[in-house]
C-alpha cells in the first residue's frame, strides 16, 4: 500500500499544479476579451466602461503594430494592479494625439513582450476610447535607468513612449528600462 500511496500523492500534486497553471491562462485570457468588450463599448459610447465590476481602471487605448500582428488595450493609470492586466497610460502624460508626450508602461515579459520585435520605421497605431486614431513612426529606442529616462514632457512635439523594463529575457527586475520612441505621423477621426 504505501508504495502506491508515492504515486497517488505525486499524480495528484501534478494535476493540481496543472490545475493552477491552467487557470492562471484561462484567467488572462478571459481578461482580455473583458478588457475588448469593454474597450468597444467605451468607442460606441464615448463613456469609460470598467471591464469588470471591481475593476479599478478602464480601457482608455488600443496598441496595434500590424507588421508584427500584435495588439494590446491600454488601461487608465500606470498601478501594478492596472499593470497585471494590460499597458498602462502613465499620469500626467498627454493622450495620443495630443502635443506633448503619451507614455505607456507594461511588463516586459507580458503585454510588452512584442516591443523586441518593433523595429525603427514602424508604424504604432493607437486608437483612443473616443474612437480617434493615429499613427506613429518608431523613431528610436534607448535603455536608460528607471530615474533618468530622457522623456522631455515639456516638448511641444506629438510623441509617443512605449517603456518597460530591460533586458527583456532577465528573471529578476534591475533599474534599466527600454524606451521606444515615436513621432505623430497621421490621424483619422
Amino acid at each position: 500500500m504505501p508504495r502506491l500511496i508515492s504515486p497517488l500523492v505525486l499524480a495528484i500534486i501534478g494535476v493540481l499544479l496543472f490545475g493552477d497553471g491552467a487557470y492562471i491562462h484561462a484567467k488572462a485570457w478571459l481578461a482580455q476579451v473583458l478588457l475588448e468588450r469593454a474597450f468597444d463599448t467605451s468607442v460606441a459610447t464615448g463613456q469609460p466602461v470598467k471591464p469588470w465590476s471591481w475593476a479599478d481602471t478602464w480601457p482608455v487605448a488600443r496598441i496595434e503594430v500590424k507588421r508584427i500582428g500584435t495588439s494590446a488595450i491600454v488601461l487608465a493609470g500606470s498601478s501594478g494592479q492596472a499593470l497585471a492586466f494590460g499597458p498602462g497610460h502613465v499620469e500626467q502624460t498627454v493622450d495620443a494625439g495630443q502635443r506633448g508626450v503619451a507614455v505607456y508602461a507594461a511588463h516586459r515579459d507580458t503585454h510588452f513582450r512584442f516591443l523586441r520585435n518593433v523595429a525603427i520605421g514602424d508604424v504604432i497605431e493607437i486608437t483612443r476610447s473616443d474612437g480617434k486614431h493615429f499613427r506613429y513612426r518608431a523613431d528610436s529606442s534607448d535603455v536608460v535607468r528607471f530615474d533618468n529616462s530622457g522623456i522631455d514632457p515639456a516638448t511641444q512635439d506629438f510623441e509617443l513612449v512605449l517603456t518597460t523594463c530591460w533586458p527583456f529575457d532577465a528573471v529578476t527586475s534591475g533599474p534599466d528600462r527600454y524606451i521606444l520612441h515615436a513621432t505623430l505621423i497621421g490621424a483619422d477621426g
